[in-house]
């Protein structure tokens, strides 16, 4: 998202969790998937752009989840509710969390986009 954009946080910046709980909100996959998509957008992302297959109550559960986490926040842009990744927070409380967490989905999902273009 442009620099120039507007932004306004949530007021209220939840602590990140303990190591177990930051481990239970990413064994989801829905949630799992939703974080390798904020980590691969590189900064903020509409909250639409990060799920598929699910209705909008379940996304905004796992939404929750992360939040309540402290792996996410949610941001308002231009009158749109997105979510952003708080990598380096939830760096500062387990180093190397999230980068090797997303580097195995990303890895993954690779392979998996390779066996659906050679069926």
């Amino acid at each position: 998202m442009p620099e120039s954009v507007d932004a306004t946080v949530e007021l209220e910046r939840i602590p990140v969790a303990k190591v177990q709980q930051l481990l239970l909100a990413l064994q989801d996959p829905v949630r799992l998937e939703m974080v390798r998509r904020l980590t691969n957008a590189g900064g903020e992302a509409r909250c639409s752009t990060l799920y598929d297959g699910i209705n909008k109550s379940t996304a905004a559960h796992h939404f929750k989840i992360l939040r309540e986490a402290g792996i996410t926040e949610r941001v308002t842009i231009d009158g749109n509710v997105c979510q952003k990744l708080r990598s380096e927070d939830v760096d500062a409380a387990v180093p190397g969390l999230l980068a090797a967490v997303t580097a195995a989905a990303n890895s993954e999902s690779n392979v998996s986009d390779g066996l659906r273009e050679l069926a």
